[in-house]
């Protein structure tokens, strides 16, 4: 039974470091600037 917690609490670490290390390097590859949207709603622009 301890074994068994032990595997599910690495699982739980190595989930949660894979998700970081996604989100960061997703935030980390987004161009700096000035992003345009036209859509329905119109036009809109946001400063990053």
């Amino acid at each position: 039974m301890k074994q068994n917690t032990l595997f599910l609490v690495i699982g739980a670490l190595v989930v949660v470091v894979i998700g970081l290390g996604i989100y960061v390097y997703r935030e980390e590859t987004q161009p700096k600037g000035v992003e345009m949207k036209i859509d329905q709603n119109g036009v809109s622009v946001q400063g990053k």
